[in-house]
């Protein structure tokens, strides 16, 4: 690393340091937190309390493990911090805010909200945790945004549990697409600058973070199953399609080969009709999407869309393919800033250290942002 690359680490750091350390009251945990984030950036195999606080030159790894545990500090407040960077740094009024979750694979029964659920880090059912993210992308970059950690109906209705796992009293059971619209509330109620959102079916099927979506007066082209029930506009109050049904009606000639973006093997072109359907919304215009692989006819993903006044084909497709950044981002945060890396089992040490792996996230996609130097995009 050249020495402009080394003062601008300074720089940068120094920044973060600015904006979190009024979350702490005592310098100890303070320098601690900028030395956390300063570990997970660096090029540790494992990054944990342990490598990290060797890294700090600490003798134990005492002073790491009360960061994550028992100091005072409020990784939410934290979390405000980095909105606030991400916006001064990466903003941009056409930004897209894409919900995803990823899983964290453990051990035993005791982590916060383990359990035995689907991941699809691992493609199957394991034992493990699920968050539930929220990702900013703009021009400048993408970067991981917010977090919720998933709590299973299970683990909501046995409070001992709950109490062991130091889980609040006040944090109730929540479905993801919940969890999401809360995310997607609070981004916006920070000014983070954004103009559409994304995400996969098991959001995109959800009718009440649609509506809230177009109720904060946001645009979104949503992920829905094939047997997703649309209203086609006919005359009258329009007649119930179901998505797949809707676009095999469609005439071959209403199909078009667009790229959703580039990836590792090119452009990802695919065939994309679209067709009108009926919406809640006042404003705007609402589409039912599809995506055919041109070389598997059988391959094919439906998407509901909601857009501005004559938004263009190419407009919806090129938001659906956003979508595909939050997995090349989960990939470079588990990889790169030790997303996955942590050894806690506690509700509050997941998000305190989950919080500073997306700030060091953050601060390489702004690094990079300034030299031109975009991460590669997801394979196809």
């Amino acid at each position: 690393m050249c020495v402009a690359d080394v003062e601008e680490w300074a720089d940068g750091l120094e920044e973060i340091g600015d904006l979190i350390g009024r979350r702490f009251v005592r310098s100890e945990p303070r320098r601690n937190a900028v030395g956390y984030v300063r570990g997970l950036l660096s090029d540790e195999e494992r990054k944990n309390s342990w490598t990290l606080s060797e890294r700090a030159g600490h003798g134990t790894p005492d002073g790491m493990q009360r960061l994550l545990s028992t100091t005072d500090w409020d990784p939410d407040a934290v979390r405000d911090d980095l909105f606030t960077y991400v916006n001064r740094h990466l903003g941009d009024p056409d930004g897209i805010l894409i919900i995803d979750e990823t899983g964290f694979l453990k051990k035993g029964a005791a982590s916060a909200g383990v359990a035995r659920q689907y991941s699809g880090t691992a493609g199957r059912v394991e034992n493990c945790q699920i968050g539930v993210f929220l990702t900013y992308s703009a021009p400048a970059g993408r970067t991981l945004l917010d977090r919720e950690l998933y709590l299973p109906k299970a683990w909501a209705d046995d409070r001992e549990r709950c109490t062991r796992a130091g889980i609040p009293k006040t944090r109730e059971f929540a479905t993801k697409p919940a969890l999401a619209a809360d995310m997607i509330d609070r981004a916006l109620d920070a000014g983070i600058l954004a103009r559409w959102a994304t995400g996969d079916a098991v959001y995109g099927q959800h009718t009440g973070l649609r509506r809230r979506l177009e109720a904060r007066g946001l645009h979104y082209v949503l992920a829905v199953p094939m047997n997703q029930n649309v209203i086609a506009p006919t005359v009258g109050i329009g007649e119930q399609w179901r998505a797949d049904k809707l676009i095999a009606s469609l005439r071959t000639n209403a199909w078009r080969t667009r790229t959703a973006g580039a990836g590792t093997k090119g452009d990802r072109r695919y065939s994309w009709p679209r067709t009108r359907i009926n919406g809640p919304a006042e404003t705007g215009e609402h589409w039912l999407l599809a995506r055919r692989s041109l070389k598997d006819p059988s391959d094919l993903a439906y998407y509901i869309c909601h857009g501005p006044n004559r938004v263009s084909l190419a407009e919806l497709v090129r938001i659906a393919g956003a979508r595909w950044a939050i997995e090349e981002t989960f990939q470079t945060s588990k990889g790169e800033t030790g997303l996955d890396h942590y050894q806690v089992r506690q509700y509050t040490g997941w998000y305190r250290h989950i919080t500073l792996s997306m700030f060091a996230q953050a601060f390489l996609t702004v690094v990079r942002s300034k030299k031109g130097a975009l991460p590669p995009e997801p394979r196809n």
